[in-house]
């Protein structure tokens, strides 16, 4: 029994790449995400578009990569 160890690392590699990519992704998503903690500020009902924008961007982002995944696993 043969195995193809460069086509093992290249298979690792971009599953550990993807993982990373995602992780960093829904990070950034939560990190980006207006929530504030400040009285003050919830009071005066401010909101961030730019910062939901992003992190809803972020969001869709992961999903659509799970998704991707799902349909490798599942096929057509």
């Amino acid at each position: 029994m043969n195995i193809d160890l460069r086509a093992f690392a290249g298979v690792f590699g971009v599953s550990l790449g993807i993982t990373l990519l995602t992780v960093v992704l829904f990070s950034l998503g939560i990190a980006t995400w207006p929530g504030s903690t400040d009285k003050e500020e919830e009071a005066r009902h401010t909101k961030q578009p730019i910062s939901t924008a992003v992190a809803v961007s972020c969001f869709l982002a992961c999903l659509t990569v799970a998704a991707y995944g799902v349909a490798l696993i599942i096929g057509s």
